[in-house]
């Protein structure tokens, strides 16, 4: 390899490939972009070809209108116009989450909606409320409710987009002249109080468990992921309204479909064009928080839509810092060092071992996938497949 002198340790680079349209060929395009950095002498065996999930579900016209997502949730719920529907934990979210709440009002034009928002975050870290709120107020919001016209003195806003989310969603709701109900409150059985006929369950993370502890109590629930994932409709993905972007102003961008099926096309096809063995993966938001605003980034469900078979491992290795520290201790030269844990990394070791202290078995789909979230961006870097070299 001519480009990357051998004393560099794990790179990353994204790849500009231009505009990607619906309807085109998403594992042609990948496959062309890479046999051209094929040809710069840039791939090798075991590199790690990362593509943004946007432009694959780009590709697949993998799109909805916001007055589906009202037919939709009418007819799993069993609604009426006139009804009243919960979402309960919904994340504060103008891209990803008001574009849904502007379609799920259309499911009861004349009815009511509830909105119980967690405190004082939501499940991907964005502040909702102030964290002083319970005390000034001494309530506990555990097992208590607050009303939103409680909170109108407060009018607070989002540290980093400066928007009040509380009034923001109940005024989406109300433009739409449907009642609306917004309350703050992390017990989850609270939203049963106000009566509602069906409930969304809007979390990420914790969908599933949430909805197992609803239906004990109350039959009519749904997560997010059991919207638009019936695979004989147009647009669906296995994982519904999870990982959803705003596309247009009534368009709604789906996750990716078959995502797994994609990678190992993707790596077929590349193998055929370059002689290359690569590991290939559908990458959406990466996994890590963000120490200033205490945002966990992760508002897709996965890091990796889909991926190769050669990305299902953990990465581990020998704490190289504890074998420097130990070696030069026992008054070893610095080629001594090196020698040593050079023949240490060959050798296997329990996760447990003293050799493998403070080094914490991650999933190569996560790590991989949030690097390459890093790298690319989500602004105008134009850069949506990213290359990561020598992290396998």
């Amino acid at each position: 390899m001519k480009k990357f002198p051998s004393y560099l340790g794990v790179k990353a680079f994204g790849v500009k490939m231009g505009a990607i349209l619906p309807g085109d060929n998403i594992v042609e395009e990948v496959s062309k972009t890479v046999k051209k950095c094929h040809e710069d002498d840039l791939i090798d065996d075991g590199d790690i070809i990362c593509v943004k999930e946007s432009i694959v579900a780009r590709a697949q016209d993998n799109f909805i209108l916001k007055e589906d997502i009202g037919i939709e949730v009418r007819e799993k719920l069993n609604l009426t116009e006139s009804d009243t529907i919960g979402i309960l934990f919904p994340i504060a979210s103008r891209n990803r989450f008001i574009p849904l709440l502007e379609g799920l009002v259309t499911a009861i034009p004349k009815g009511k909606v509830i909105i119980q928002f967690s405190y004082p975050r939501d499940c991907v870290g964005n502040q909702i409320a102030p964290e002083e709120l319970e005390e000034e107020l001494g309530i506990n919001l555990n097992k208590e409710e607050l009303l939103a016209e409680q909170l109108q003195k407060y009018d607070f806003r989002h540290p980093a987009t400066g928007v009040n989310y509380l009034a923001v969603y109940e005024e989406i709701i109300k433009k739409a002249n449907v009642e609306a109900e917004i309350i703050l409150s992390n017990n989850k059985y609270k939203i049963l109080d106000h009566k509602p006929k069906g409930i969304i369950v809007s979390c990420i993370h914790e969908r599933d468990k949430m909805a197992e502890k609803i239906k004990k109590v109350f039959e009519n629930v749904i997560t997010m992921q059991d919207l638009f994932n019936d695979s004989s409709k147009t647009a669906w993905s296995e994982w519904g309204l999870l990982g959803t972007n705003m596309y247009s102003d009534d368009k709604i961008k789906l996750p990716p479909r078959e995502s797994f099926a994609v990678s190992k096309a993707i790596q077929k096809a590349i193998k055929n064009t370059t002689g290359k063995k690569v590991e290939v993966m559908i990458y959406g938001d990466g996994a890590y928080m963000d120490p200033s605003t205490g945002i966990y980034e992760l508002a897709d469900p996965v890091v990796s839509f889909g991926h190769s078979d050669g990305m299902n491992r953990r990465r581990v290795g020998i704490k190289y810092k504890f074998f420097v520290g130990t070696l030069h201790s026992q008054g070893k030269n610095r080629d001594e060092i090196e020698e040593i844990i050079d023949e240490q990394k060959q050798k296997t070791y329990a996760i447990d071992n003293i050799s493998m202290e403070g080094t914490t078995p991650r999933k190569l789909e996560d790590l991989a996938g949030s690097l390459a979230d890093l790298v690319t961006g989500s602004a105008d870097a134009g850069t949506p497949i990213v290359i990561i070299k020598g992290l396998l």
